[in-house]
């Protein structure tokens, strides 16, 4: 599902309730450094047709003409979320569009958290770390263990190590919230698997952790989903010690 404006919606979002959308990636393409089994904008290869990115002037007019025109209407607006056809932070002017955006949502929704979904695998540079800190959600990606696992999953670029993300992540001192799919299948999502990923879990201690499934078509077929009965019991180990995890189904 390929967004066709920069500023989309307000839709509503299972995870964030009332959600206006920001996509700083082409309108009519895909841009990852992921390539998902699950991703609902499809295979990177699909999405190739533009490569236009929107500039930081972009943005500020479209999320200003946006803002205001909600405000008028009296449309709630719980988050100002960083989604889009793929992984925002690969936009360079990422860090300055934060900016931007606190900025227009303190004049205009200052109830309103602002959000990022990212893959987490450009938290080690510094400009996106520090931008990272400052939005009300940083909803960073683990979806598995292991880089043999995330290669199943995730299908990354090259260089990418669960490891680095990992120490990456150590920097917020938990003050971030942990995404994480949960897919049924062989190889992927097993007993052992979600065990190893609860330690990475202990281990980074988040505010909060979204454990999620599929909701939309896949490009990858016969994917299945979990229930939220069957995630909750995946992760009541975590329940029981007290964190703090939202189940979608």
């Amino acid at each position: 599902m390929m967004r066709e404006t920069t500023v989309f919606g307000p839709i509503f979002s299972r995870r964030l309730g009332s959600s206006l959308g920001i996509n700083l990636l082409p309108q009519k393409g895909k841009i990852c450094n992921f390539d998902c089994v699950y991703c609902e904008c499809g295979w990177n290869k699909d999405g190739r047709g533009d490569t236009l990115l929107p500039t930081a002037d972009d943005v500020r007019k479209s999320l200003e003409e946006k803002l205001a025109a909600c405000a008028a209407a009296g449309t709630p607006i719980d988050s100002i979320t960083f989604s889009g056809d793929g992984e925002p932070t690969l936009n360079p002017a990422f860090p300055e569009i934060i900016d931007i955006t606190l900025s227009l949502r303190d004049r205009y929704y200052p109830s309103a958290k602002v959000s990022v979904l990212s893959n987490a695998t450009r938290i080690g540079r510094e400009e996106v770390f520090q931008a990272l800190r400052k939005v009300d959600n940083a909803i960073l990606k683990i979806d598995a263990p292991t880089d043999a696992e995330a290669a199943l999953v995730n299908r990354p670029a090259a260089g990418y190590h669960v490891a680095d993300v990992v120490e990456h992540l150590r920097r917020f001192d938990g003050a971030f919230v942990l995404q994480t799919m949960f897919l049924k299948g062989p190889g992927w999502a097993t007993e052992d698997w979600v065990d190893r990923w609860m330690d990475l879990v202990r281990e980074l201690r988040p505010q909060e952790v979204m454990v999620y499934t599929v909701d939309r078509e896949t490009p990858m077929k016969g994917l299945q989903k979990y229930t939220v009965e069957e995630m909750r019991a995946l992760v009541q180990p975590l329940l029981d010690e007290g964190y703090q995890i939202q189940i979608k189904g």
